[in-house]
C-alpha cells in the first residue's frame, strides 16, 4: 500500500487517506494522521482484525503443521 505525499510551498505535508484516498495535511491538525477521521481509522483496523490485510512473511511452522520434535526435527 502506497501513499502519495505533496509538499507545499509552506513545506506543509499533504498524504492521501489510506482508506478513501482524500487529502490529510502532515501535522497536528489531522489527529487521525494518515487516516482522514476516525471512521477511515477504524475501516483499516477492521480490514486488519479480519485479516483482508495482512504482511507477507514465511510461512508459520507450528506442531499442526507437521512440524514436530518427535519427528527428529
Amino acid at each position: 500500500m502506497s501513499q502519495s505525499t505533496t509538499n507545499t510551498n509552506d513545506n506543509i505535508t499533504v498524504v492521501k487517506c489510506p482508506t478513501c484516498k482524500t487529502d490529510v495535511v502532515w501535522g497536528e491538525q489531522s489527529p487521525f494522521r494518515p487516516f482522514c477521521c476516525k471512521r477511515c481509522q477504524l475501516i483499516d483496523l477492521g480490514e486488519w482484525a479480519d485479516e483482508e490485510k495482512s504482511i507477507p512473511g514465511a510461512p508459520n511452522l507450528s506442531d499442526s503443521d507437521g512440524w514436530s520434535e518427535d519427528m527428529g526435527y
